[in-house]
């Protein structure tokens, strides 16, 4: 099992790059980064900087969106990047919450995404795409490669990156909903004619590494309510049963509303609506024997790689915890 770990851009953006040089000493295989203009700063330039300073990670977004940037400039972000620094990086992509929210936009169609996928990967592989009515191609690439990752939760974005992707990333941790997403984009790769093996998986959670179970709790509930906004959007298209598990879906129902100012931060004062119990199951929390236990079981259910994010207070101490007793374990 690989190992990634997903930061925000926070000022100042040395800051995030240190991390990321520290993360690789541990051990770590990924970093990953939020992409939210407004709420963060800009991602893309800071990649340059730890591709710079680390000599293996690979980098990319968790996730970015097909409507912030035309599509061929990402495509030609990742280019360039690789070309400069050997193809170290990876796109995770998804339909957009925060990036397009906001701005005052909605999230992009599954139409919409899966043309992105296949523009922005052919463009920085060096192949020739069909785009707005005209053959384009990077003239200037050469040998290029990139994969393309798919973040999705709803039954339409899953068959869409079994169709599409080069990975799935799943944004929680429990078992029981990772394998049932992981069935479904391998049954839409599968139906699509494409060798469901071959496709990634990634699960994205917090992790926080300690004893005191209430604290990790409360440093770690904004996830649950940013699983939410997603959730919402699922349960508003599907209804609340039949086409997703109910251990994604019930939780929600205690939800008003949501602040982005407060999205990805500890202490988010719009997610109280989340249960301890959503909590423990979406996250992995507690000492390192709770880690291990959790990651093999996910491990069990064909996932490459476990992305922590460390939006929270004891980020040194998770680090050092993971490369000194859990890495080197899986």
């Amino acid at each position: 099992m690989d190992f990634g770990v997903v930061f925000q851009c926070d000022p100042p953006a040395s800051a995030v790059v240190e991390l990321a040089v520290q993360a690789e000493r541990a051990g770590f295989s990924h970093v990953w980064t939020f992409d939210s203009h407004l709420l963060w700063q800009e991602p893309f330039v800071i990649y340059p900087q730890i591709l710079a300073a680390t000599k293996n990670v690979v980098v990319g977004p968790m996730v970015t969106n097909p409507g912030t940037r035309d599509w061929t400039v990402i495509a030609s972000q990742f280019a360039t990047l690789n070309e400069m620094f050997g193809h170290r990086t990876v796109c995770g992509i998804g339909r957009g919450d925060s990036a397009l929210r906001t701005l005052g936009s909605k999230p992009g169609t599954i139409a919409e995404l899966k043309q992105c996928v296949e523009v922005v990967r052919e463009l920085a592989c060096g192949r020739t795409v069909e785009y707005r009515g005209q053959q384009l191609k990077f003239a200037w690439v050469d040998n290029g490669a990139l994969e393309v990752w798919v973040a999705a939760y709803g039954p339409k974005a899953l068959a869409a990156t079994g169709q599409v992707g080069d990975g799935y990333i799943l944004q929680l941790a429990d078992p029981d909903i990772a394998a049932w997403m992981i069935s479904a984009v391998r049954g839409a790769a599968e139906e699509a004619g494409r060798d469901p093996a071959a496709i990634k998986f990634c699960v994205a959670a917090p992790a926080y590494v300690g004893e005191d179970l209430a604290h990790q709790r409360d440093q770690t509930r904004w996830f649950g309510g940013m699983v939410g906004n997603h959730v919402a959007d699922i349960v508003t298209r599907y209804g609340a049963s039949g086409s997703v598990p109910p251990a994604l879906t019930d939780y929600i129902k205690g939800r008003e509303g949501y602040d982005y100012a407060e999205h990805g931060r500890a202490g988010n004062t719009h997610t109280s609506f989340v249960p301890d119990e959503v909590i423990d199951r979406f996250c992995i929390l507690g000492p390192v024997e709770n880690h291990l236990t959790r990651l093999r079981e996910l491990q069990d259910l064909g996932v490459d790689q476990f992305a922590i994010y460390l939006q929270h207070d004891a980020k040194q101490q998770t680090l050092e915890a993971y490369g000194r007793d859990i890495i080197p374990a899986l």
